[in-house]
């Protein structure tokens, strides 16, 4: 068995936690650098209204990150996420309207989306099909689908109810929203589950080599489906709080999400070839991005550059990965 099939299991759960941890320390440290600058250059930056509105605005990305990072950490990838939030919308709004149930409706928003997690996890890890074309026709088929049944108009939430609006407008003690909230203990509990529980270690075991890990007593296609379950779950809980903050089923809801989410993750440090990264790594990620954007708005700074920046800084981010997946592989 060569060196560089065993690159992850040799490097040892004490090299990749100092390794995070680096990379953590800088990622703060640019967070912290992007908002000093924008705090002296934008108007009204770096106020208490402007940061938790960013959060707020992060939270549907750090949620949906999540499961993008730990499908990204077992050696695969999911990208239709995008997709998934308009289409879950549309039996949540329906159920809700049919009902007047908002525990109904986001019950039938769920289970819409464990059923995609279990067809995206079937496909890609007992059938053997490749994670990109697998979670690419999803993408496909389900805003395909959304466009068919809605003929490209919102379906207005007629049920209104006051618990499902506070999804979008509620705050923690009328400071930060409720979005956030749900975000920060989703990141709390799946970073535990990723650090500190055997589940989590196997997971990175199968994205840092499925055959070691399948030596090791791992079952590496149980792994690979759960964690694409874990993923279009979290998707779903993102497209309830998206539903809730447009008030509507759209079918151009999560438009390009999927991408802003990867962006995010591999600025994060989550590699694109399995088994290194963290989801504090990819949180830092979403929220550098989403005040680097913020603070450009504040600038005035036109739609286009801020994509070019954007663009810009993911080119950097996946070379530094490679640079330091070849690092770690090369001893």
């Amino acid at each position: 068995m060569s060196l560089a099939s065993t690159d992850t299991m040799k490097a040892g759960p004490s090299m990749l936690a100092r390794l995070f941890a680096r990379q953590e320390l800088a990622l703060l440290l640019c967070l912290i650098l992007v908002i000093a600058f924008f705090s002296f250059t934008a108007e009204n930056f770096f106020s208490v209204r402007n940061m938790t509105n960013v959060l707020g605005q992060a939270s549907l990305a750090l949620t949906a990150g999540i499961g993008c990072a730990i499908v990204f950490i077992s050696g695969e990838v999911d990208i239709s996420i995008g997709s998934l939030l308009a289409t879950i919308a549309l039996p949540l709004i329906i159920i809700m309207n049919d009902t007047n149930s908002l525990l109904l409706g986001v019950g039938g928003a769920l289970l819409f989306g464990l059923i995609i997690g279990v067809v995206n996890g079937y496909l890609t890890a007992y059938a053997g099909i490749n994670s990109l074309i697998v979670t690419l026709g999803t993408m496909f088929i389900m805003r395909g689908g959304v466009y068919l049944y809605t003929g490209q108009r919102a379906i207005p939430d007629d049920a209104a109810l006051d618990s499902f609006i506070a999804l979008s407008d509620g705050r923690l003690f009328n400071v930060v929203p409720y979005s956030a909230v749900i975000a920060i203990v989703l990141l709390v509990v799946f970073a535990y589950m990723m650090q500190h529980r055997p589940f989590g270690r196997q997971i990175y075991a199968v994205g840092g080599n499925p055959e070691v890990a399948r030596l090791a007593g791992y079952d590496v296609r149980r792994v690979k489906f759960i964690c694409f379950v874990i993923s279009a779950l979290l998707a779903t809980v993102a497209g309830i709080i998206l539903a809730a903050r447009v008030g509507s089923a759209q079918h151009t809801a999560g438009l390009n999400f999927e991408f802003q989410v990867v962006a995010a993750t591999v600025l994060g440090g989550v590699s694109l070839a399995g088994g290194i990264g963290s989801l504090t790594g990819m949180a830092l990620g979403v929220l550098i991005l989403q005040f680097l954007s913020n603070g450009l708005r504040g600038l005035g700074l036109p739609t286009e550059w801020q994509l070019v920046i954007t663009g810009m800084i993911i080119i950097a981010a996946v070379a530094f990965d490679e640079a330091k997946r070849r690092r770690i592989v090369g001893g």
